[in-house]
């Protein structure tokens, strides 16, 4: 008889499961702070507007005009050496970058007013000689003031056409409200990358813009990557709310993000260290990229489309009238 009572009374494995999955997996509520998130994000993007518009961008030479030359010495030079020996010889305001090694540089300076074209490089070889280091000239590029400012025209052009694109891309691919939401987390992060070099006044040159585009690439990937599991749950999970399935896809692909970003962030802080003065502010602009687009893909792009009554319909394609098949009655 106690045994029986023993064996009637002791508890059965619970192997009940919410939305087909395991009560005991834990399902992190991302959305339980969206409204702080967005008050958050609404003050990045005004700050970062306010130091655009009142401080304004670094410009380097590539978008201001200027003069650039590849020097090559036969012992390891000193760049503050060699901007002193320029200034002596009448060059303003130059800048000295490192190509790899202390032999290779690259001088970059504003369009010099009192020296000919013509006698440009004859005059910058002469100048950039240091005592028991002598110095040969590769490459002078000389970019106008007016070729500046198509090129820094042109530079907001394809980043408003990459925009333009990715919207119309996400569209196709999933659904409107993802991709309008997607759209906004990747102005989001192109915004808060340049608000914050518009407030440290930190240069920004071809350079700088070449890993904002290269951003927008890594969190759009972030926001397919979520979208595609978003569709995926609203079709598979039944009877779950628009959040709780948010929350779950989100949850999902948590590991995911978190392995891409880190990899990412091991490459850029290589290239930020070991780099040399040619990857500095690269490394930088990808830096502050990589964490405001981790983010801006859960609270600004995901967010966003559930706030803007994203659901189950959203994904189910429905049939039209005409092909709906009519019952004939017997």
């Amino acid at each position: 008889m106690m045994t029986d009572m023993t064996q009637q009374e002791s508890p059965k494995p619970d192997n009940s499961k919410k939305y087909g999955r395991p009560d005991d997996e834990r399902i992190i509520d991302f959305m339980k702070i969206a409204k702080p998130a967005a008050i958050i994000s609404i003050i990045l993007t005004l700050a970062s507007i306010f130091f655009i518009c009142t401080k304004g961008l670094n410009l380097g030479l590539d978008f201001t005009g200027g003069v650039s030359a590849e020097l090559n010495y036969s012992q390891p030079a000193n760049q503050t050496e060699v901007i002193k020996s320029l200034e002596k010889a009448g060059f303003e305001d130059a800048m000295v970058q490192t190509l790899g090694s202390n032999k290779d540089l690259l001088v970059r300076m504003p369009v010099q007013e009192n020296i000919e074209a013509e006698d440009l490089t004859k005059a910058i070889t002469s100048a950039v000689q240091l005592p028991n280091n002598q110095a040969e000239v590769h490459k002078v590029d000389v970019v106008g003031g007016q070729v500046g400012n198509e090129l820094y025209v042109r530079s907001a052009g394809a980043v408003a056409l990459a925009l333009l694109l990715m919207l119309i891309y996400v569209t196709i691919r999933f659904e409107f409200k993802l991709a309008l939401g997607a759209v906004l987390s990747l102005f989001h992060d192109v915004l808060v990358t340049v608000g914050v070099f518009a407030m440290m006044q930190w240069p920004f040159d071809l350079t700088v813009l070449a890993a904002i585009l290269a951003l927008l690439g890594f969190s759009l990937n972030d926001n397919i990557v979520v979208s595609d599991r978003i569709r995926e749950n609203f079709r598979k999970i039944r009877g779950a709310t628009p959040r709780e399935v948010v929350d779950i896809s989100l949850t999902e692909t948590l590991r995911r993000t978190i392995h891409t970003s880190m990899t990412l962030l091991l490459v850029v802080v290589a290239m930020m260290f070991l780099g040399g003065d040619g990857l500095h502010w690269f490394s930088i602009a990808m830096f502050i990229g990589v964490f405001v687009g981790t983010y801006s893909s859960i609270y600004i792009g995901t967010a966003f489309a559930l706030w803007r009554g994203l659901n189950r319909q959203d994904f189910i394609v429905q049939v039209k009238p005409e092909f709906e098949e009519e019952e004939i009655p017997h």
